[in-house]
């Protein structure tokens, strides 16, 4: 009986962690295999997400990696956190003289880690958001 209710809490304690969604507001990292300005690369960015109620406003900046080059680039999104599920939203990335604007969702892995994705005109990427 014993073995049972440690069994027990251990597989809650696992799903707790497992289904915790990563934070709202902070500082936060980027890493992102992209498709932009018409090449595929490494999107490399930070930001600072400020949040309330679930809703949150996160100015970024980076530098988008491909062909031994960079390009800087900025962002800004505002998304909302659904409860223990994904966040979703859409954002504006500025580089160059053509701002492009993307929906975005994110689904939690473990509490402070989320896989990300961006779709937009001209624009696509998939990879973690660390912090955020």
């Amino acid at each position: 009986m014993r073995m049972r209710n440690i069994g027990l809490a251990a597989t809650v304690a696992a799903l707790t962690l497992m289904t915790a969604p990563a934070r709202t507001e902070g500082l936060g990292v980027e890493g992102n295999y992209a498709r932009a300005t018409g090449r595929w690369g490494g999107e490399f960015g930070a930001g600072y997400a400020l949040g309330l109620a679930g809703f949150s406003l996160t100015p970024s900046a980076g530098l988008f990696v491909r062909d031994g080059g960079t390009k800087a680039y900025g962002r800004i999104e505002a998304a909302y956190q659904i409860p223990l599920s994904a966040r979703i939203g859409a954002g504006v990335r500025f580089s160059g003289d053509n701002p492009r604007p993307y929906a975005t969702a994110a689904l939690p892995v473990l509490p402070l880690v989320a896989v990300k994705g961006n779709v937009g005109p001209k624009y696509v990427a998939l990879g973690l958001t660390v912090g955020y």
